[in-house]
C-alpha cells in the first residue's frame, strides 16, 4: 500500500504551495496539496481530492464526495489506503 511517504511533492503550478499526484493500480488516484489557499494549508496541513482514471477530480466515490482538508500526514495515509481499496 502506498502511504504519505510515497508522495513526491513539487511546487504548485499556481505559484504557491506544493502538490503531489499519485495513481493507483485500480485506476483511481489522489491529488494532495498544501499552500496558503488550501483547506488547512495556513496551519501546515494538507488537502486531498480523489482522481479518476482520466486524472480528473471525482466526487463520486465512497471515500469522499468533496475535497478533504485540514489533514495531517496520517490522515492523508488513511485516505490513500481507502482510495487504493476502491
Amino acid at each position: 500500500m502506498k502511504t504519505f511517504s510515497d508522495l513526491e511533492f513539487k511546487p504548485h503550478p499556481m505559484g504557491s504551495g506544493i502538490i503531489s499526484r499519485i495513481k493507483f493500480d485500480n485506476g483511481f488516484g489522489a491529488s494532495v496539496v498544501k499552500g496558503p489557499h488550501t483547506y488547512g494549508g495556513d496551519k501546515g496541513l494538507y488537502e486531498l481530492a480523489v482522481t479518476d482514471s482520466n486524472d480528473q477530480l471525482t466526487y463520486e466515490t465512497t471515500v469522499t464526495s468533496d475535497v478533504e482538508g485540514y489533514l495531517t500526514e496520517e490522515d492523508v495515509t488513511k485516505l490513500l489506503i481507502q482510495i487504493q481499496n476502491l
